[in-house]
């Protein structure tokens, strides 16, 4: 398998990577709802205006905002407004650092599983069980987030950039200059910001998503309910694609939050680390908050794995002999 399996798993990665970009993008503007941008909305209402008490300059004026909770959406509206105001190429905004991150992060963590899985089954009874494959899944998953994690970064900001004041916004040309720009005002360092959540959500994913995908096709196959074909494939891919959702989507709506936020110079970052940010979103907007975009991601995961392992198998079948 060696290096085969890597090649095999980063072509299935970006097929379904790039195939299925405008509902995560859209999985991350939901997960982004909500969360306050440094520019408060122009004209809001209501407004309370207040004078300072102390004398002096009794021209400065304040104003406080009063501002109700943010109104719940859906992945229709959302996708809807994106057309609108940003127009149909902005589903794929941000799609070259998808690409990016599937060609380190996926083909990393699906060769480096590939590997284990021979090294790990029993030799005797060709037997890999499932805490095998569970802890496989772990350890290719980190490696691969570690990796990835600069691709991340920057996929989360390119896909979050259009919901942002135009003042507020990056415009970040691609994934090249997206990561150069960072490099450069905000240091190498914050291309692995938030790799401590990008790694825990992989490690999930992984080893829910390809554990999971192993296990139910090996039972639908030894229960002799399908031919080992694409029916198998999709159901065995689907339902691993569900369990992955499940598990990761608080840790995924954390992430995106502390990859996005802006630190201005001289200011203190609006979240200190991964716990700052869960405890904030939790207080502000109630614990189902870590389940923003729950719906866009099983409908994003779905079909991402879905296609990921059908492709996987059927490139499997066209380099056998290789």
């Amino acid at each position: 398998m060696g290096f085969k399996g890597f090649v095999e798993g980063g072509i299935a990665s970006i097929v379904a990577g790039a195939s299925t970009h405008p509902l995560d993008l859209i999985k991350v503007r939901m997960q982004l709802h909500g969360e306050p941008t440094l520019t408060p909305p122009i004209n809001p209402n209501p407004s309370l205006l207040f004078r300072p008490a102390m004398p002096g300059n009794i021209s400065a004026v304040h104003s406080i905002h009063l501002m109700d909770p943010p109104p719940r959406v859906g992945p229709v509206s959302i996708g809807v407004n994106i057309v609108r105001s940003e127009g149909v190429a902005a589903l794929f905004s941000g799609v070259s650092a998808t690409i990016l991150r599937q060609t380190l992060y996926s083909a990393t963590r699906m060769g480096l599983y590939e590997v284990l899985k021979q090294k790990w089954t029993d030799p005797q009874t060709g037997n890999f069980t499932l805490p095998k494959k569970i802890a496989a899944g772990l350890v290719a998953g980190g490696v691969g987030a570690a990796v990835g994690n600069p691709a991340d970064v920057a996929m989360v900001r390119m896909q979050a950039d259009g919901r942002l004041p135009i003042s507020e916004r990056r415009n970040y040309k691609s994934v090249v200059d997206a990561i150069s720009q960072m490099s450069k005002s905000e240091g190498v360092a914050s291309l692995w910001r938030g790799s401590a959540l990008t790694v825990n959500r992989a490690m999930i994913v992984t080893a829910s998503q390809l554990a999971s995908y192993d296990e139910i096709k090996e039972t639908i196959l030894k229960k002799g309910l399908m031919n080992d074909g694409i029916g198998t494939h999709v159901a065995a891919s689907f339902a691993a694609g569900f369990l992955a959702a499940v598990a990761s989507n608080p840790v995924d709506v954390i992430k995106t939050r502390v990859m996005n936020m802006r630190v201005e110079s001289g200011a203190g970052p609006p979240y200190s680390g991964a716990l700052d940010c869960a405890v904030k979103t939790v207080r502000a907007e109630g614990v189902m908050a870590l389940y923003k975009g729950f719906i866009p991601t099983i409908s994003r995961q779905g079909p991402f794995t879905v296609v990921l392992f059908v492709t996987l198998e059927q490139i499997r079948k066209v380099l056998k002999d290789f």
